[in-house]
């Protein structure tokens, strides 16, 4: 047993020498990870769109007359995705891409 205990050390150690310096400190570097948007259709809840004053004009900019709509404090809670399978005329699969596109570009 002790001679495996002393193979393993030893291979260990090569290669831990074997590693370029380089690629060594490379290995503890984070990675950037993707920021995920702030606002999405999917994602974000109609009342933080109407909330957010820059979110809510570019969902009244894509799907006029929804933000003004006298049902659509009942679709609060709701995402715009979610609420596409009441008003596919309205909220189409174009629509949504384009807004989640602008609301990309909000900080």
């Amino acid at each position: 047993m002790s001679k495996f205990v002393l193979l393993l050390a030893a291979t260990l150690s090569v290669g831990a020498l074997s590693v370029p310096a380089a690629a060594a400190d490379t290995a503890n570097v984070a990675k950037p990870t993707a920021v995920a948007p702030k606002f999405s259709t999917a994602g974000t809840d109609i009342g933080t769109l109407l909330d957010n004053p820059e979110a809510k004009a570019i969902v009244e900019k894509h799907i006029p007359g929804l933000t003004t709509n006298d049902q659509i404090e009942m679709a609060r809670p709701m995402t715009l995705k979610a609420i596409q399978q009441y008003a596919p005329e309205q909220v189409t699969d174009e629509r949504l891409a384009a807004i989640d596109v602008d609301l990309s570009k909000l900080k």
